[in-house]
């Protein structure tokens, strides 16, 4: 594992700082940069003891790699990677709490573009956690963090050995797991998605593999009366997490 990672955007930056502002080592700035908005993340951070250092832009650009910095990169620890032991903790939680479970499960997404939008989404939609395998599947990236404005510190990212198996044990807390899938014969308009749900997803093109598939309580699609047989994994999982929230 990487002893430090990056982590770039003001929003991005802004979640770190008011979860877990312990794994910032130091944040750059670039130079011009006045603004209230910057001027406001430079002083939480150097309330919280963590160096600003003022730099110019090039740096900024070479360290994030071309990718959009808003003009601020930090350097930051690595964030703890969740496994199992975490998810069992996390629905322990809601039970005693008499929360019903929120998941999204992510089945082969590796573009951390989709991740971070995904998590995005999942935040707004006030999911618990979102579930991927080990192997296979994007992780916490600087991207990710970028893309998802923030949600990447606020939405546990679970990394599981198994996904079957993680699957057959959410049943076992007795989660609904519902999986999306263009052959499906029920529209998700038509599903009764009010208790404890666990949403599953696979990757464009691909879809969900065929173990994750066939472990699924039910399966569901969207309509498309376009050309286009299926949508960007992201938009579809925003509109799938909405209808339950609507539904609940």
């Amino acid at each position: 594992m990487a002893q430090t990672e990056l982590i770039y955007g003001i929003h991005s930056i802004d979640a770190v700082l008011a979860n877990e502002p312990e794994r910032l080592l130091e944040v750059m700035v670039a130079k011009g940069r006045n603004d209230e908005r910057m001027n406001k993340t430079v002083n939480i951070a150097r309330k919280n003891g963590i160096s600003v250092q003022f730099v110019h832009k090039k740096t900024l650009d070479d360290k994030s790699r071309g990718e959009q910095h808003q003009g601020i990169l930090a350097i930051a620890k690595p964030a703890r990677v969740l496994h199992e032991q975490d998810l069992e903790q996390l629905l322990s939680r809601l039970e005693s709490n008499s929360t019903k479970p929120l998941l999204l499960v992510l089945d082969g997404v590796t573009d951390p573009h989709n991740l971070g939008a995904c998590l995005r989404n999942a935040d707004a939609a006030g999911a618990h956690a979102i579930i991927v395998p080990k192997d296979k599947s994007v992780g916490i990236t600087p991207v990710v963090s970028k893309v998802a404005v923030g949600a990447a510190q606020t939405v546990p990212l679970i990394q599981v050995t198994n996904l079957s198996r993680t699957i057959k044990y959410l049943q076992e807390k007795h989660i609904w797991v519902v999986g999306t899938a263009g052959e499906a014969q029920q529209l998700i308009y038509d599903c009764k998605l009010k208790g404890a749900i666990a949403l599953v997803m696979g990757a464009e093109g691909k879809g969900m593999r065929r173990l994750t598939r066939e472990s699924c309580d039910e399966l569901v699609k969207l309509p498309m009366a376009g050309a286009i047989s299926s949508l960007n994994v992201s938009v579809a999982c925003g509109i799938c997490l909405f209808e339950i929230v609507r539904q609940r």
